[in-house]
């Protein structure tokens, strides 16, 4: 069995898909999932009405009091996680780290994570230039343009040691089970 610990941000778009993504994971995988919760991702969560889904799932969810507390960036450097993964990730989160800003609880850890050898992956949903779709509470759809300066942050975290960029919802599956085959952990 594997240690998650997960990041999520303030991003809506994709958050539906990713918290049921995290769900089927830890029934399917019998994953042990701690979940961090930024400021704006609780306030995301409950206007999707997500919130209470995710306190049913998961026994460890913590909101975040500022850049250092709750205490995951010490928790990410002394080995109780194996992976550190943020999904989904705001184009300002994506932004901070690819600049190494490390001013709130999802990017000091990103940084500690990287410090500490922790594998690090994280799913920017303003991953491609253009136009998109997102749906938002009640169902309606909301198109977004994302800008090419989103999607260049995005491609300097490509680049940075220690960072996996998972393109979709998908991509979280498939890096999980990679994750887990490698290190000899998928039964």
């Amino acid at each position: 069995m594997i240690k998650i610990a997960w990041g999520i941000t303030g991003c809506g778009d994709k958050i539906e898909e990713v918290v049921d993504t995290m769900i089927g994971l830890k029934d399917e995988l019998h994953l042990d999932i701690d979940v961090y919760a930024s400021k704006s991702a609780k306030r995301v969560l409950k206007w999707y009405r997500l919130w209470d889904k995710l306190m049913a799932e998961f026994q460890e969810i913590k909101v975040e009091v500022d850049a250092n507390a709750p205490f995951l960036a010490g928790k990410l450097q002394t080995g109780k996680y194996d992976i550190f993964l943020v999904a989904p990730a705001t184009a300002n989160t994506v932004a901070k780290i690819a600049h190494c800003i490390a001013d709130t609880l999802i990017t000091n850890s990103v940084s500690q994570a990287i410090k500490g050898g922790v594998p690090v992956y994280i799913f920017p949903p303003d991953n491609r230039v253009g136009e998109i779709e997102t749906v938002i509470p009640g169902g309606k759809t909301l198109k977004l343009r994302i800008r090419k300066e989103d999607v260049e942050n995005v491609e300097r975290l490509r680049k940075m040691e220690g960072i996996t960029v998972l393109d979709t919802v998908e991509d979280i599956r498939r890096a999980i089970l990679e994750y887990m085959k490698s290190n000899g952990k998928l039964c």
